[in-house]
């Protein structure tokens, strides 16, 4: 939506940029099978989350500019990222269950990693639309829109998930100036979600210096 609505691509141009992200995923798959045996899961998984977490502060530093393509470069990193560590994570995770406990173990880890998922999604959601509410209204106070004006003109933004703003900018009878308002709002609320995510990839980063590296049930010494 981010890509349409402020950027201004076509529905298929902004599936081209999101497509790095699915190209870095791909090709790491490929690469991480290679390694296998040659790198050991826990550097692949801390590999990866650091390539997740670089790939989010590049968007976030990136979110202002005009041109995509840095964008579609830092989406690239992150899908290497996801596809290094999600390919071993499982394994990574389970290697100090007891054999005889694999299968409790293993659903409750796909049960707490569907519930981050979905925590994160909430989270972050939460982020970019406040920050866009937060933001635009500053933006048209100080250019002098009335506040019942305002009201409407902002929920307009954040109830469409900013899909209104292409409608403002072929409007005669929306000034520019509020369409950039609204344009530079949903950047600002890109980039914000964009570091809610960094500082949680960097946690994630720090965990994974704490995964075992011993084999199925073994205590390390």
């Amino acid at each position: 939506l981010w890509l349409q609505n402020v950027l201004g691509l076509s529905p298929v141009d902004a599936g081209i940029v999101l497509l790095w992200l699915a190209g870095g995923a791909f090709l790491a798959s490929a690469v991480g099978g290679a390694l296998s045996g040659k790198l050991a899961p826990a550097m692949a998984v801390r590999i990866g989350v650091g390539l997740e977490l670089l790939g989010v502060i590049g968007v976030a530093v990136f979110a202002n500019s005009e041109n995509f393509w840095p964008i579609a470069g830092f989406l690239f990193v992150y899908g290497l990222g996801i596809g290094l560590a999600t390919a071993q994570l499982t394994g990574v995770i389970m290697v100090d269950v007891p054999m005889d406990k694999i299968g409790q173990a293993s659903g409750s880890q796909s049960t707490v990693r569907q519930v981050g998922s979905a925590l994160g999604i909430a989270v972050l959601g939460t982020v970019l639309f406040t920050q866009i509410q937060s933001n635009l209204a500053s933006k048209l106070k100080d250019l002098g829109m009335p506040d019942s004006i305002a009201e409407g003109f902002n929920a307009s933004v954040v109830e469409s998930a900013g899909g209104s703003i292409q409608m403002m900018v072929n409007d005669p009878y929306v000034p520019i100036v509020f369409v950039q308002a609204a344009k530079d709002a949903f950047t600002d609320g890109v980039r914000w979600s964009a570091v809610a995510a960094a500082i949680f990839l960097f946690l994630g980063f720090i965990a994974t210096f704490r995964l075992a590296k011993t084999p199925h049930g073994e205590k390390a010494e």
